[in-house]
């Protein structure tokens, strides 16, 4: 078929084997060909999707030498994520996903789903990485542009998915467990099994690290160590098949602990989600109904640091409990012979509250000591979409959706050291806003396809950034209750390319969003806040993706991938002085080179290295952040029995490198290494 089996497999670092999940309905003569479920909410080969999607596939997730999700996906470079940092030593709150630079923040931008669950954090947008185990993942699919008009809310920038291994009629058992450098010690296990018409999959992991000093060495001092971190994770997942219909419910369980090397600076975070869901599929289509919830605690402290950082106390300590329900429901199916429609509707609620002690220097009665902030959010939304294919060399992709976004009981208490408190009611707010999204795609001849698309986008802010202040290193940002959704018009336009051997794809984007929300520095402090989070006018960003895969024989892929992003402010009525100045924490340059030999006879070796381009830390491009090249290897050997032995070196060459400079210099993690032994067994019924 157009040589595509080929294509993909070289677009995706030599995925011989990847595929969605059986249940995505999609048509098994696809063979080998990729199936994505991502772009058009419809299984269908990657290289017949109107959307520009990619992959990272099972292969790529096995040998990849980061063992973290968010390292991996990072790898892909237009995939960002806040302030460089790996969820190895960052804040949970900052761990914010970008796909083109569009909004890099600690607040995603970008929506990351599981099975078609939302996985970002449902109070402030940030995902917990950590909580998701490699190991249980078939692929990630990467959509890198607006897709509000399919997904809703978060969906600005595009949607990140990642598809779970399926449940086989056979038992399979996966575990890995590794230690090395900075006291590290993981472990990951995944049984999953199917007896007659039931299948069941259990997953656990856990990580230690005794971390490293983040604090840049000129700036340290006293109160200043290795930042240590630990997490665990399990869950269950529980699927019946019976004729026409399938039933299916998870629960999963996440709990992690930050200690960030300073004094009283420490951050904690416990959350279960459940979700269940129903498929129908008479032959006609396929109806789709699916809940999902989860309650969430995140807690946190925060250092008073004095000049020289030789000594610090508390400053503050937060609580924040939030909690979430939602739903949805999706019918798809053929209205005609090459045409396909998906409508559904969907829901959501977020109810959370952050809750601040603060312990000043000195008190007085009219001394701020307390604070509370928070409130409910209602999301519903319809949507339909309507592909049509005109000949064997076209297809066409036109969606559109109506949303609505709810804010109400929000309200702020304050307690002063007389101990008096207040409390104020904000005003209740909500919006309506129409999205669509078009698309084409042209296989102009069986080497050469066009595909181009233009969408409107829109993202309400979350409790976190209209309730929530937040501080980092001496740098306080105030929350703003008034803050407005952001929107976002946008297009691009790409070709692919596939020679025998060789594949290569470039696509030009342009994205203007209005009202984007962004960490504004403050001409006079506002209740000891230095920054706020404000609505600027008007973002730009406009930029190019390049991907080049080749594969001289069938044990050796290389890859080099590119993205060129320039994200400026444009306008900014109450910030004149912003405009023209670059997107914070956005470099204009990301490149990434990957070298894969795999032989099972002798071993697997994956090369990585990573270009990530200067960058400013702040709105006002005050603190520039170096650029940094980056080399991760990964080495994996069989053995007899299901076995196998691997080492990895991540930073091999120890680039010392500035992640952070907000109120003080952080750098990213030295050069490190980690052996371990790796199991799997596919038993036979």
């Amino acid at each position: 078929m157009r040589r595509r089996a080929l294509t993909i497999a070289l677009a995706l670092l030599g995925a011989e084997r990847a595929h969605a999940e059986p249940d995505a309905t999609a048509d098994a003569s696809a063979g080998d060909e990729v199936i994505v479920v991502t772009g058009l909410r419809l299984p269908r080969p990657q290289a017949d999707s109107p959307a520009a999607v990619n992959v990272i596939d099972r292969d790529q997730l096995d040998h990849a030498a980061p063992a973290l999700a968010d390292d991996v996906v990072r790898l892909a470079p237009n995939v960002g994520t806040f302030r460089r940092s790996s969820s190895a030593i960052a804040d949970p709150t900052s761990q914010g996903l970008n796909l083109r630079g569009v909004g890099p923040s600690g607040v995603s931008r970008a929506l990351v789903l599981r099975d078609g669950i939302p996985l970002n954090d449902p109070f402030g947008g940030w995902v917990y990485w950590r909580a998701i185990s490699t190991l249980g993942l078939q692929q990630i699919e990467v959509v890198p542009s607006g897709a509000s008009a399919l997904f809703g809310d978060f969906a600005l920038g595009g949607v990140l998915q990642m598809i779970s291994r399926p449940i086989d009629d056979r038992l399979a058992i996966d575990a890995e467990a590794a230690g090395g450098s900075l006291g590290t010690e993981r472990f990951a296990a995944r049984a999953a099994d199917r007896v007659g018409s039931v299948g069941v999959e259990l997953t656990a992991a856990g990580l230690h690290s005794d971390g490293y000093t983040p604090i840049a060495a000129a700036a340290r001092g006293a109160i200043d160590g290795d930042a240590n971190s630990s997490d665990t994770s399990g869950g269950i997942r529980i699927e019946h098949t019976g004729g026409e219909s399938q039933q299916r419910a998870g629960v999963h369980a996440f709990r992690e602990s930050l200690d960030a090397g300073t004094r009283f600076t420490t951050a904690d975070v416990k959350t279960v989600t459940y979700d269940a869901g129903w498929r129908w599929t008479p032959g006609a289509g396929t109806l789709d109904a699916q809940v999902f919830g989860g309650v969430q605690r995140f807690d946190q402290e925060r250092a008073r640091v004095t000049p020289g950082r030789a000594t610090a106390a508390s400053a503050a300590t937060q609580h924040t409990p939030s909690n979430n329900q939602g739903g949805s429901v999706t019918w798809a199916g053929a209205l005609a012979d090459g045409q396909s429609i998906v409508v559904g509707v969907d829901g959501q609620r977020v109810a959370g509250t952050a809750n601040d002690h603060l312990t000043p220097a000195t008190v007085m009665a009219t001394t701020l000591v307390g604070r509370a902030a928070g409130g409910e959010q209602r999301f519903a939304g319809a949507f339909a979409e309507d592909t049509l294919r005109l000949g064997p060399a076209v297809e066409l992709a036109a969606a559109l959706r109506l949303d609505g976004w709810q804010n109400v009981a929000a309200r702020q208490t304050l307690t002063t050291g007389d101990g008096h408190a207040m409390t104020t009611p904000f005003k209740d707010a909500s919006e309506l806003q129409l999205d669509p999204r078009l698309g084409a795609l042209v296989h102009v001849s069986p080497e050469l396809a066009v595909r181009g698309s233009a969408y409107r986008a829109f993202r309400a802010p979350t409790l976190n950034e209209l309730y929530r202040p937040f501080q980092v290193g001496n740098v306080l940002t105030a929350a703003n209750d008034q803050l407005k959704p952001e929107t976002l018009w946008g297009g691009e336009l790409g070709t692919q390319v596939s020679l025998p051997g060789m594949f290569f794809e470039a696509t030009g984007f342009w994205n203007r969003m209005d009202d984007a929300i962004s960490n504004v520095t403050l001409a006079a402090p506002l209740n000891g806040a230095t920054r706020q989070r404000q609505n600027l006018g008007q973002t730009r960003i406009f930029g190019l993706d390049l991907d080049l895969a080749w594969r001289p024989s069938e044990a050796w892929t290389v890859r080099i991938a590119h993205t060129f992003t320039d994200g400026k402010v444009s306008k900014a009525p109450a910030q004149p002085d912003l405009v023209g100045n670059r997107l914070a924490q956005d470099p204009r340059n990301r490149t990434t080179a990957t070298l894969t030999f795999h032989d099972p006879r002798i071993a697997t070796l994956m090369a990585s290295a990573q270009y990530l381009d200067r960058m400013f830390e702040d709105d006002q491009n005050t603190l520039p952040i170096g650029a940094v090249v980056l080399v991760d290897v990964r080495a994996e050997r069989a053995l007899a029995g299901g076995f196998a032995v691997f080492a990895t070196g991540e930073n091999l060459f120890d680039r010392r490198y500035l992640v952070g400079r907000a109120g003080v210099d952080t750098v990213g993690a030295p050069r490190t290494f980690e052996i371990g032994l790796a199991y799997h067994l596919a038993g036979a019924r």
